[in-house]
């Protein structure tokens, strides 16, 4: 049964150590989605980028205010010459 604490105590130990470092990357990518978002990135890119979920993304974007993307065709589709509508 040592074998088993140890470990656990060995892992708990490792957990607390890195706990820090996953915070900061945590903010830094909040930090980045928002940047996007700000920029001009559209949300559904942003979630392509960085592999978040949608809800997620709009989530962070609302407690940042962040506006919501305007209705209508996004700019992606007439920069890509989208034809689904001609």
């Amino acid at each position: 049964m040592t074998d088993a604490r140890d470990r656990l105590v060995t892992a708990a130990k490792r957990y607390r150590r890195t706990e820090a470092a996953h915070e900061e990357a945590r903010r830094e990518v909040q930090e980045a989605l928002v940047a996007a978002l700000e920029a001009g990135v559209g949300p559904t890119e942003v979630q392509r980028l960085s592999g978040l979920t949608g809800a997620y993304i709009r989530k962070l974007a609302r407690e940042r205010g962040v506006p919501p993307a305007p209705p209508g065709p996004k700019s992606s589709a007439r920069v890509h010459g989208d034809q689904s509508t001609a």
